[in-house]
């Protein structure tokens, strides 16, 4: 068990979201998800929890206005955010961490390499 540390999963496509949850749980992490980052934004504000892996491209708001939003939330200020996404460029990286990510993974992504980032992201 790694602490129970609560994690929140933000990504409108449920596969991935469904398969990053059963990678932390078979992990010994909690996971809460959102399928948008409207909710995810709430859900944050309300679960508080250790950290956020957010998607970038969803509809009506996407993963880069929802990190600075989170970024300049009273209540979610300091949660750490894990990007994860198709976009492979090294511009969309930098936009993420300009954004506020504390670092960006690009889908699809091995496992092993994700668990690092989600060490690495909780340390």
């Amino acid at each position: 068990m790694v602490g129970g540390k609560k994690i929140l999963v933000v990504d409108d496509e449920l596969n991935v979201r469904k398969l990053v949850s059963f990678i932390l749980t078979s992990n010994g992490y909690s996971a809460i998800e959102a399928s948008d980052a409207e909710e995810g934004i709430e859900k944050a504000k309300q679960e508080k929890p250790d950290l956020i892996v957010l998607d970038v491209m969803m509809p009506n708001m996407d993963g880069f206005e929802a990190a600075q939003k989170l970024r300049s939330g009273k209540k979610t200020k300091d949660i750490p955010i894990l990007m994860l996404s198709s976009r492979a460029q090294f511009e969309d990286k930098m936009k993420g961490i300009d954004a506020g990510a504390m670092d960006y993974i690009t889908k699809p992504f091995d496992r092993n390499e994700f668990l690092e980032k989600i060490k690495e992201c909780l340390e």
